[in-house]
């Protein structure tokens, strides 16, 4: 009894005040950092999905800091870095979330599925409309993901390092999550925190954006259209799903895992199986996204992320984010001059496949400058597109870039 204090009996607290001054502030500012996207999740500023679940995860993992029998400081809910079979099954018993990590965040199983439920949702005809502009578009939007790279590089990370924290750019969690664990798996976790941490602001800093770059005038453009949209049937949606499925997958099979989900969920929803498709596109989806939160904010440990390298990270991920932005408005001005001015550069925004978040930022601002502008058609086409070319260029990072590193 007379071993036992107050920093014992409150480990919380006593880990605190034996951490070290670096590591107690980094913990107390990933509470703080987890009850603000708490509360901008709740206020509907981020995606609540997983801005909740994140923000909880984060405060009761640096709050949850205790001694472990090693004498080290740890937490019941997982170790990321455990590599060791026997460590692992012993370890399996004992953190709770240890499983779910292990047998579908650290594989990429999650955003596999996350990747079918957003497919689920795609309507590809959108995309058929109007191909060739949405896949233009979608091009340009991808400079923050080309140029970051070699700004990472100058930046001091090596080539896989760099093209994992440049998909970033892409806004598509769970390429950055694949990537990273294919390319660079001792950095997954910081730059995955650091991408669904920015994803909110495609939503939040994109809009300020867009007014910077893109004036009144042109933000208001009615586009007119001397033809109807052809509509396409399922059964072309569907077709078109499966060639390009099976040409992706021929062409990068290092990222067919990620082909194959996106285009089941899209080939699920043109099928006609409404039962499976009320299940890939809800439960399925929004569990894996509510799971992919809570071990995103379980991830947060502060002697995770005081690695030196994750300033850069935070860098990095803002400029490939940002680029990416300029890079969709300069394609949506280039569509402009081609359309001979029928043509709102604002639709270039919703390229940044941040499904289907971009593409609302797209008609929102354009209906507050004109009302009577209605752009989400080509907004979805492009957001679509944007899907697909992070996929692929997540496929051209997986194939190269180790060949590149030799």
């Amino acid at each position: 009894m007379e071993n036992i204090d107050f920093a014992t009996l409150f480990q919380g607290i006593g880990t605190m005040m034996e951490s070290g001054c670096m590591l107690a502030c980094a913990r107390i500012f990933l509470v703080l950092l987890g009850l603000l996207l708490i509360y901008l999740g709740w206020k509907g500023v981020l995606e609540p999905m997983v801005m909740i679940p994140m923000g909880l995860g984060m405060v009761a993992i640096n709050c949850g800091t205790l001694m472990m029998p090693d004498g080290t400081l740890g937490n019941l809910f997982l170790d990321p870095m455990l590599s060791d079979t026997d460590q692992l099954m012993n370890t399996m018993q004992i953190n709770f979330l240890q499983p779910v990590y292990t047998l579908t965040f650290s594989n990429g199983l999650i955003a596999c599925f996350v990747f079918m439920g957003i497919g689920a949702l795609l309507d590809v005809g959108f995309l058929l409309q109007k191909p060739f502009a949405s896949i233009f578009l979608a091009l340009c939007a991808e400079l923050g993901t080309f140029l970051t790279v070699p700004i990472a590089s100058a930046l001091g990370l090596t080539l896989k390092e760099s093209a994992s924290v440049a998909m970033v750019g892409g806004a598509d969690g769970p390429m950055v999550l694949f990537t990273s664990l294919a390319l660079a798996k001792h950095l997954f976790v910081p730059i995955t925190v650091v991408a669904y941490l920015y994803l909110g602001l495609t939503y939040g800093g994109y809009p300020y954006l867009v007014k910077l770059l893109v004036p009144k005038r042109f933000r208001a453009i009615k586009m007119t259209t001397k033809k109807a949209p052809k509509n396409y049937d399922a059964k072309v949606k569907l077709a078109f799903s499966a060639v390009l499925c099976a040409i992706l997958c021929f062409l990068f099979p290092v990222a067919s895992p990620l082909f194959f989900s996106l285009f089941l969920g899209v080939a699920v929803r043109e099928s006609g199986m409404k039962h499976i498709y009320d299940f890939v596109s809800g439960p399925l989806l929004y569990g894996s996204t509510f799971m992919l939160g809570v071990l995103l904010g379980v991830l947060c440990d502060a002697h995770l992320l005081l690695d030196p390298k994750i300033l850069k990270l935070l860098v990095l991920g803002i400029v490939a984010l940002l680029l990416s932005g300029v890079g969709g408005i300069i394609g949506g001005y280039i569509m402009y001059i081609i359309k001979r001015g029928n043509y709102n550069p604002v639709i270039g925004i919703a390229a940044v496949s941040c499904v289907p978040t971009t593409a609302k930022v797209a008609q929102k601002i354009v209906s507050k400058d004109n009302p009577d502008s209605f752009v989400l058609g080509d907004a979805l086409g492009a957001n679509i597109s944007g899907v697909i070319t992070s996929a692929i260029i997540t496929g051209i990072y997986i194939t190269i870039i180790p060949y590149l590193s030799m």
